[in-house]
């Protein structure tokens, strides 16, 4: 298994909070210890630069404490950058401080025509986009994202709304595996991944409901939640290393590892 070095973008959570509830993980009445979300946050970002990789980091914005879900701001691929229209207006600003981050480092811009979240529910999965729709990224735009970065794009029907973004219920392990929770998709979708990836890795309710699929993955080394042990136990038997990261404060509001890292391809050799 080869490790391939990735260029992140992150976003610190300086101003995290659960104010408001947009999904079923989010509630207001809960305790948030703010300090203690940056350290987890921090660590997850060292453990990148451990593993060699390039993380860049966007200016979080007062009044957007989810900013720090980063893999929500776009989609980057071959060096395009699709932007963001949330669905929710609590997070909506966040669309433009993410597109103007793109623009001045040099990406090629689009815009959404449809309601789009991101790497939330856009995975780039070998020569095929799968692409998440149910709860937030409306169905709609799908083909937008097909004719912007030209590859197919598979639609991936989200039944379970514990499970609202498409990194909730899979991760892209390499080109040819992923790790994804059945139960989690229609049964048409189980049908397809079924056929896309015959090999793939079948996490439990247990790991999921602890964000254990919203992982991160090199090729050889996976990032994710050091409460999936399960998870792990099975990504190490087919040969990846895991690592276990505590984001247990970014939970409350419905966020892990993936959650708060997204992928800069810069172009086709480092797709």
């Amino acid at each position: 298994m080869d490790a391939t070095s990735q260029r992140l973008l992150m976003c610190r959570p300086t101003y995290f909070a659960v104010d408001y509830a947009i999904n079923p993980w989010m509630d207001p009445t809960t305790p948030v210890d703010a300090a203690l979300a940056v350290r987890q946050w921090e660590q997850l970002r060292q453990t990148y630069r451990d593993l060699g990789h390039t993380v860049e980091e966007i200016t979080p914005v007062p009044g957007l404490p989810d900013m720090v879900f980063a893999a929500n701001g776009g989609t980057v691929i071959d060096g395009k950058a699709m932007a963001v229209q949330f669905r929710d207006p609590q997070r909506a600003d966040e669309a433009p401080a993410y597109r103007a981050w793109f623009e001045a480092a040099g990406f090629e811009m689009y815009d959404p025509k449809h309601v789009n979240e991101g790497e939330g529910d856009i995975l780039l999965a070998g020569d095929h986009l799968l692409a998440g729709t149910g709860f937030r990224t409306a169905h709609a735009s799908h083909a937008q994202l097909q004719e912007v970065f030209g590859y197919p794009v598979i639609t991936m029907q989200l039944v379970d709304p514990r499970f609202y973004h498409l990194d909730t219920a899979l991760t892209v392990l390499d080109e040819r595996t992923v790790a994804y929770l059945p139960e989690a998709f229609s049964p048409g979708s189980q049908a397809v991944l079924r056929r896309l990836f015959p090999d793939a890795v079948h996490a439990t309710m247990a790991d999921a409901e602890v964000f254990g699929l919203n992982a991160v993955s090199d090729g050889r080394h996976v990032v994710l939640p050091v409460q999936a042990t399960d998870l792990a136990a099975k990504l190490r038997d087919r040969g990846y290393q895991t690592i276990g990261v505590d984001l247990s404060e970014l939970l409350k509001a419905g966020g892990g590892p993936k959650c708060c890292t997204l992928r800069l391809r810069q172009g086709k050799a480092s797709k």
